[in-house]
């Protein structure tokens, strides 16, 4: 039973598990953002284009394909939301993408290496004779 317990004191310890932790918290806040852009934002603006063609709400609509206690309708309006919602994910982490490709390009990485001007080969950038040539470098 102690080995057990060691066993268990280890894999809490690991810092994967309180990555995974925060992880699955943060996942939780960003799914409540989501869900309230969709359901209060996104969903209400397309019905309001489909409302002002057909007259009715994605629900209303759907509810049309529902026999008797199984419910095709409820399913569909769920497939749809689904997809306004992944799309809307879609979105977000391609904007955030774009933001941290914009911080990485500010961020040049100093070069590590040079070429030899005797004979073309790429060298360390803190020698001073070129290992293939034997050159001396002024650099």
């Amino acid at each position: 039973m102690k080995k057990f317990i060691a066993e268990f004191k280890e894999f809490i310890s690991r810092g994967n598990v309180l990555d995974m932790a925060v992880g699955v918290l943060i996942g939780g806040a960003f799914s409540a953002i989501v869900t309230a852009l969709c359901e209060k934002i996104i969903t209400p603006l397309i019905e309001v284009i489909i409302g002002a063609i057909a007259g009715k709400s994605i629900d209303e609509m759907t509810s049309v394909l529902n026999v008797g206690p199984i419910e095709f309708g409820s399913f569909l309006s769920a497939v749809i939301n689904f997809i306004i919602m992944a799309f809307i994910i879609f979105l977000i982490v391609k904007g955030f993408n774009k933001m941290s490709n914009l911080r990485k390009k500010e961020e040049e990485e100093e070069p590590t290496t040079k070429v030899c001007p005797f004979c073309c080969s790429e060298i360390d950038i803190k020698a001073t004779r070129c290992p293939h040539c034997t050159s001396e470098l002024k650099d």
